[in-house]
């Protein structure tokens, strides 16, 4: 098959040929139709995460059709998505609370174990989800990883319809978050860098729209950051009210500047991190993208053109999501 392969760290993904993957026991073989780029491969192939595995493919947003290994629940042909957590030790203090996102051991898709820029992938059969035939494979895609972890920095953050949300950066992430926002009666105040991302959030229907260094013109129930900067960061807890929350919604992050703790976070004011995503989080957000009939923004790059749909990602150069379709 053909893959797109880190051979290693700030090295381009060499495109060539490799062994098809065969599934063990527990496993499901699929030919994959699309998978998403995300930014957290950015991080891994310029190293910013440490390297887990050689001659890696990456990828951790993949929809495919069940080739091999298909079980009663998974016949052949079932078209599944895969995420960025692909399994799970089951037996760490963390799974045992019901914090599977938090597992000791995990397996991260595209990052320990091979990903999705290529032909066929590997997946525990425990880990794949049914997609509803309302998401079609280009914008289910960005779905299985951008859109799941942006519904749990919902989650973490407490939003309740009705609130007023700020969104602190606005990519692949935040204009699926904005959806489901929207779905929920929400008041959506965006700040972001790129005249082009100002433009898709107002589109989008946020109530308010400015740049990185613009302060919304009210105070916030609940932020999400989606930037990798400690600085927006604060701009975000700036921007709260007492009682308010800021999720982080980062898997790598440059660093937190010192700040006023009195005129910023004194009020029970919150900072929280997101980590991973929970199988709930991805059932609970899937059915909800089809009910809201969600459609992604997404601009397509063929296997060839795996490195430059990362440099998409990494220049902001489009807008929504970038998806690899072999």
């Amino acid at each position: 098959m053909k893959a797109a392969i880190l051979k290693a760290a700030k090295q381009p993904l060499q495109i060539e040929d490799t062994l098809r993957p065969r599934p063990a026991g527990d496993q499901v073989l699929l030919r994959v139709r699309a998978c998403g780029v995300c930014r957290t491969d950015l991080h891994i192939v310029e190293g910013e995460l440490p390297p887990r595995k050689q001659a890696l493919i990456p990828g951790h947003q993949i929809v495919g059709d069940i080739v091999d290994g298909a079980t009663a629940q998974l016949p052949l042909g079932t078209r599944v998505g895969v995420s960025w957590i692909g399994g799970i030790d089951g037996t760490c203090p963390y799974c045992r609370r019901d914090l599977e996102n938090l597992c000791d051991a995990p397996v991260f898709t595209g990052y320990t174990v091979n990903g999705g820029y290529a032909e066929y992938a590997v997946a525990r059969s425990d880990f794949v989800f049914e997609l509803p035939s309302a998401l079609d494979d280009l914008h289910a895609a960005p779905l299985l990883c951008a859109g799941i972890i942006g519904f749990r920095s919902l989650r973490v953050a407490g939003v309740e319809p009705g609130d007023r949300v700020g969104l602190f950066g606005f990519g692949a992430s935040a204009h699926l978050t904005i959806a489901v926002l929207r779905s929920w009666n929400c008041e959506v105040y965006v700040s972001t860098r790129g005249a082009s991302h100002r433009q898709l959030a107002a589109s989008l229907g946020a109530a308010w729209v400015g740049s990185e260094t613009d302060k919304p013109p009210v105070e916030l129930d609940r932020a999400v950051t989606f930037a990798p900067s400690g600085d927006v960061v604060i701009a975000a807890l700036s921007s709260l009210r007492k009682g308010g929350v800021v999720a982080i919604n980062a898997i790598h992050l440059d660093r937190i500047p010192e700040f006023d703790y009195d005129r910023l976070l004194w009020g029970e004011r919150q900072i929280r991190s997101v980590a991973n995503m929970t199988r709930s989080d991805a059932r609970d957000f899937l059915k909800l993208a089809a009910d809201i009939r969600l459609q992604p923004k997404v601009t397509v790059f063929s296997l060839d053109q795996a490195n430059q749909a990362l440099a998409a990602v990494k220049n902001d150069a489009i807008d929504g999501a970038a998806v690899i379709v072999p």
